[in-house]
Parts: structure tokens; C-alpha cells; sequence
């Protein structure tokens, strides 16, 4: 579980976020939403680690990141797994290589150790026969099955995800957001998943955050999305025609 506590954080004299206070729980997905330059990326940064809020603060299973010490803080940042947006896998690697990066980095695993590792966390997201392609040999969508065995691969407490979707058609996209799902449930992981996506939103949304100019706007579940009366919300949410559509069937059902 991370709670976010009242956290607060600055660039000079820009104010960027201003007093988020959330909970993400263990198992489920949870997704950050909002426009660009309401504070989603500044606020992942925060979560990750990379960014040190000036007020409030973050704890990670009852335990404020400040109150770590710098081996703690460390250990902590092993236990977090990254997809990026762009995958930012290594070109010159195998997509073995990729995914033994971290093992490499991070532990004193022996050779077949790793292997063994590796070998399993591919399999565990569809990629059985990809081991010695490189990335410019595969698809963009198992580009995103890599990166996400390679988040996994060192069993992380946290998952973390850049907008995951960025770049993939509608159908790989659907495939990648239950494969967080799917990860997320059976490994018990604290997910959490920056997006504009808002078909991942009502496929996974299990907890959804609306940041608005660096302000927590909204907060609830993908069912609660269709009933909420925010307008901030509803203008984001239901800016395409479709989303329109699927409300008022929502709507409609539930009278």
C-alpha cells in the first residue's frame, strides 16, 4: 500500500502539486488521469522517488520515505518496477538482456539463476520464443510485454507505469491493460498507472484519481466515473462522443 500524505511540490516558483492526499492499495489497479500539465508526471516522480515533496508525505506500507534510511531507501527503489512510455528498452540488447538488466545491476544471482528467472517472467507475459530477438526485430506491443517482464523480473512491492498505451492500436492496448491487471492480482502488487487513456480507465480502472492544476479534483472507482457530476471531470472523461454514448447507456441501465 502507498499513502500519500498531504504532499506538496515546487519548481522555483511554480506550484505543481498542491496538497494530494490518496491511498493506493495493494492487487489493484490504480490510474492517474488528467490533462497535461495538471501535475500526472511530477506526481509519478514523487511515488517513484526521483522528486522529494517540500510538505506531506509518502509511505510505502506504513512507513514514511523520509523516515528510511539511505540503505532503506535503496532496498525500497529495488522494490519498485517501471514500465516507460516509450518501453525504454536497450537496443543493443537481446530481449533476454533487457529483462536480466536488473538482475544483473541488483543482485548476486549466479548466471543460471537469472536464467531461470528471466525465462520464467517471459513466459509469464506470452513471450516463450523471443529470448534472442532484439527489440527493433519485434512489434510494438511485444515491446511492452518486455518492459513489463523486465519491471517484474526482480518481484517488485510496486508497479508503476508511464502511460503504457502510448503508441499501440486499440486491440495490443486492451491485451497490455489485462496484462497489468492480470500481474497486479496474482502477484498482490501496488499498481500504479499514469494515463489518458480512457479506454484503460473503464477496462481497469479499480481506483481512478482526476489531478487537476496540481490539485486531487476526483476520486472514485470506474463505475462511480459515470455518476459523478464534477464538470471537471465529465469535460475530460467525456470529451469524445463514444464516452458520451456510453454514459447515457449507463445512465439509462441504472434507471
Amino acid at each position: 500500500m502507498i499513502e500519500v500524505r498531504d504532499i506538496h511540490k515546487s519548481f522555483g516558483n511554480a506550484h505543481i502539486l498542491k496538497g494530494i492526499t490518496t491511498t493506493f492499495e495493494k492487487g489493484k489497479t490504480n490510474l492517474v488521469i488528467g490533462q497535461s500539465g495538471s501535475g500526472k508526471t511530477v506526481f509519478l516522480k514523487c511515488l517513484l522517488g526521483l522528486f522529494v515533496p517540500e510538505e506531506g508525505g509518502i509511505a510505502y506500507d506504513g512507513k514514511l520515505y523520509s523516515e528510511h534510511t539511505d540503505d532503506e531507501k535503496r532496498d525500497l527503489r529495488q522494490e519498485m518496477g517501471m514500465v516507460f512510455q516509450g518501453s525504454a528498452l536497450f537496443d543493443s540488447m537481446t530481449v533476454e538482456g533487457n529483462v536480466m538488466f536488473p538482475l544483473e545491476m541488483f543482485t548476486k544471482q549466479s548466471k543460471s539463476e537469472m536464467k531461470h528467472r528471466v525465462d520464467a517472467v517471459l513466459k509469464r507475459v506470452n513471450l516463450i520464443d523471443a529470448h534472442h530477438k532484439f527489440p527493433s526485430e519485434i512489434s510494438g506491443g511485444m515491446q511492452k510485454r518486455v518492459a513489463i517482464a523486465r519491471a517484474i523480473v526482480m518481484n517488485p512491492k510496486y508497479l508503476f507505469c508511464d502511460e503504457p498505451n502510448s503508441g499501440l492500436d486499440p486491440k495490443t492496448a486492451i491485451l497490455i491493460d489485462d496484462l497489468i491487471k492480470e500481474i497486479t492480482e496474482e502477484y498482490n502488487i501496488t499498481t500504479v498507472i499514469n494515463t489518458h487513456d480512457m479506454n484503460s480507465v473503464m477496462q481497469i480502472g479499480e481506483k481512478i484519481i482526476f489531478l487537476k492544476d496540481g490539485l486531487l479534483e476526483w476520486e472514485g472507482t470506474k463505475n462511480e466515473i459515470f455518476k459523478t457530476d464534477n464538470e471537471a471531470v465529465t469535460n475530460f472523461v467525456y470529451s469524445s462522443d463514444l464516452f458520451k454514448k456510453v454514459r447515457q447507456m449507463y445512465i439509462q441501465e441504472q434507471n
